[in-house]
């Protein structure tokens, strides 16, 4: 399944090994232990929008890379 901008970040860290290392380099920074409901069900257009994510596109083209 491709992820979209709809996806999650718990998705992201869940099904992309590199999850955490990409959502960092765009902007996302989990912190320790990553126990936030909220922000685990947060879509990666939600934080586009709220400022805590950069360059969505180039973010989905790398998860999405085969």
């Amino acid at each position: 399944m491709a992820f979209s901008e709809d996806s999650t970040i718990g998705d992201v860290v869940s099904r992309h090994p590199d999850g955490r290392g990409l959502l960092y380099e765009h902007g996302y920074d989990l912190g320790d232990g990553f126990i936030d409901v909220l922000s685990q069900n947060q879509s990666l257009l939600s934080a586009e929008r709220g400022g805590r994510l950069r360059d969505l596109p180039a973010l989905l083209a790398r998860l999405n890379r085969g």
